[in-house]
């Protein structure tokens, strides 16, 4: 039964990304409409600011999940640390998080500076956009960082069942 049970919030959970994956896809569409109207009103350096922050966006957002994924499961490993584990795996441990926690604050100043930039290029969009391309601007960046996280979120949620089934799966002769 609880095979059957993982087996089925998987094919649930793959249903889902195949849904959020074909959303990503409409998002990129809307991206591309969009930079063609930023490259044809704006001044060439003013586009190349544009797209240096769409291009950084996903890059730094992919970073910050990424990382903070990472340090969840080192944090959840020191959690599973008992008596019998060894000291080197401690200690390994401990340097691992130490590590991700120094990457991820540097990943929050890239995302501070990432912001920053945001609303400079917000700032050059408002001079040459209509009110209601400015809006389709800030929905499509919104859209496409809760997209990035949704998708991240599913791939390791997936990656977690499984794990899940395949260590049933072996432990059941």
């Amino acid at each position: 039964e609880l095979i059957s049970s993982l087996r089925s919030k998987l094919q649930s959970l793959w249903e889902e990304r195949e849904l959020v994956l074909s959303e990503a896809r409409e998002c990129a569409e809307r991206g591309e409409e969009l930079e063609a109207t930023v490259r044809d009103v704006c001044k060439p350096n003013e586009f190349e600011r544009y797209m240096m922050f769409i291009g950084d966006l996903e890059k730094v957002v992919s970073l910050l999940l990424c990382l903070s994924s990472r340090l969840a499961r080192v944090q959840n490993a020191m959690r599973r640390i008992d008596g019998n584990t060894d000291a080197e795996e401690k200690q390994s441990l401990n340097e691992r998080h130490k590590l991700l926690s120094r990457q991820r604050e540097d990943a929050k100043d890239l995302k501070e500076n990432l912001d920053r930039r945001e609303r400079v290029v917000s700032g050059i969009l408002a001079k040459y956009l209509t009110d209601q391309q400015l809006q389709d601007y800030r929905r499509f960046v919104q859209v496409k960082t809760s997209l990035l996280i949704e998708q991240k979120d599913l791939e390791e949620q997936i990656k977690f069942f499984e794990e899940q089934l395949e260590n049933l799966e072996k432990s059941i002769p």
